[in-house]
């Protein structure tokens, strides 16, 4: 199911990331420019090529190809089975954290329970051929870690990934949680060797993916997986990795986010420490226990972090149009109302006389716009 979406709606929005020629930034735009998807399918041929190469838009403006059409029905009849969700960006589920991220995903696959996107997240990452050692410290730091409330953050790999999976599952109920990321369909299970796991993971946490259904593992994938594990995240820790490894790509990137990066040291002649020394060198924080993390991120030893203390997103973390984004009467009109004081959804729902799923979608087409901003607590504030 989607949250907010109709199914009318959720199939334009499925549309938009399935649509050959239109990637990520393209489709960002598009939003930007013309509100929600069913918007932008809706534009003539005119308005459309005044932002996209005249094929493009008589691709969009036309009924689905065939091939597009049946992946999107194959999509509702995924949908319609129990703990399987669609998480659009106008879905007040979607993740905050992602917000405060470059190319926020267009929609997220889930499956398992959407509710722990919500958690304070710290993610865990490192070598698919870990030391016993390093698979050990992985799981005692998450078993830590989400018996704080933390959700572990990984991505189902073999090794480190495992290991902080595993950790955090044995917390105890209640407590934190653990999220997969998936580089594949969230249909296609990889590696295969990790099916149980990911059975338990969706059983008490959750599976995610923004990939479409369907879609195998490919080398490529895996970067744009790893943007996600670090987005999700308040921090990073790596806790084995080569000096040549793609766990050093998440930390560079969660770096570039402005989050936490930890790694924990090993010997010296170690291969599999020498990407976290060289992360440490580069001014990565030394851990040498979970609690180091906790103390970093929250404070006092043994004082419990809180959901919705992720990031909010940012003027301008959106690419749109900037300044030559011209408002629509409804937008324009909600504008004025705001002010320049930060508001809830429920204050402006109230004041206009709108429901929420109407002032949703207008905050959405605003925020991609930048001329308002989610604040951590909720609220939106207009900034131009």
């Amino acid at each position: 199911m989607s949250f907010m979406n109709s199914e009318e709606e959720l199939q334009a929005w499925l549309r938009l990331t399935l649509e050959p020629g239109v990637g990520p930034v393209t489709a960002r735009q598009l939003l930007a420019v013309f509100g929600l998807p069913d918007q932008v399918f809706a534009a003539s041929v005119s308005q459309l090529m005044k932002y996209l190469p005249q094929k493009l838009a008589l691709q969009l403006a036309g009924a689905p190809e065939p091939g597009i059409q049946a992946l999107m029905n194959k999509t509702f009849e995924w949908l319609a089975r129990p703990g399987h969700y669609i998480l659009t960006l106008a879905d007040p589920l979607y993740p905050k954290a992602l917000f405060d991220t470059h190319d926020p995903p267009i929609l997220l696959y889930v499956d398992g329970h959407p509710d722990v996107l919500a958690l304070p997240a710290i993610a865990m990452v490192g070598a698919r051929n870990a030391t016993l050692g390093g698979s050990d410290n992985a799981r005692a730091f998450a078993k830590y870690l989400a018996a704080q409330g933390w959700c572990v953050v990984s991505g189902l790999a073999h090794g480190i990934d495992t290991a902080a999976h595993e950790g955090a599952l044995q917390a105890p109920a209640g407590t934190g949680s653990t999220i997969a990321v998936m580089g594949t369909g969230i249909n296609r299970l990889y590696p295969a060797a990790n099916k149980n796991l990911a059975l338990r993971i969706r059983d008490q946490g959750a599976l995610i993916s923004e990939l479409p259904l369907d879609t195998p593992a490919v080398v490529h994938q895996f970067p744009r997986r790893n943007r996600i594990v670090a987005g999700l995240s308040k921090g990073v820790l790596v806790v084995e990795a080569a000096k040549q490894s793609g766990s050093l790509i998440t930390a560079r990137l969660a770096g570039e986010m402005g989050r936490e990066v930890f790694a924990i040291p090993g010997s010296i002649h170690s291969p599999l420490s020498r990407g976290c020394h060289a992360l440490i060198r580069q001014g990565a924080k030394l851990v040498e226990t979970a609690m180091d993390i906790q103390e970093e991120l929250v404070g006092a030893p043994g004082s419990k972090v809180k959901a919705g203390t992720g990031g909010a997103m940012k003027a301008g973390a959106v690419p749109g149009p900037g300044n030559d984004f011209v408002p629509d009467p409804e937008q324009r009109r909600l504008l004025e109302r705001m002010g320049f004081e930060p508001l809830s959804l429920d204050a402006l729902v109230n004041d206009l006389h709108i429901d929420v799923s109407q002032a949703s979608s207008l905050l959405l087409a605003l925020e991609l716009a930048s001329c308002i901003v989610r604040l951590k607590d909720g609220r939106y504030q207009r900034v131009r």
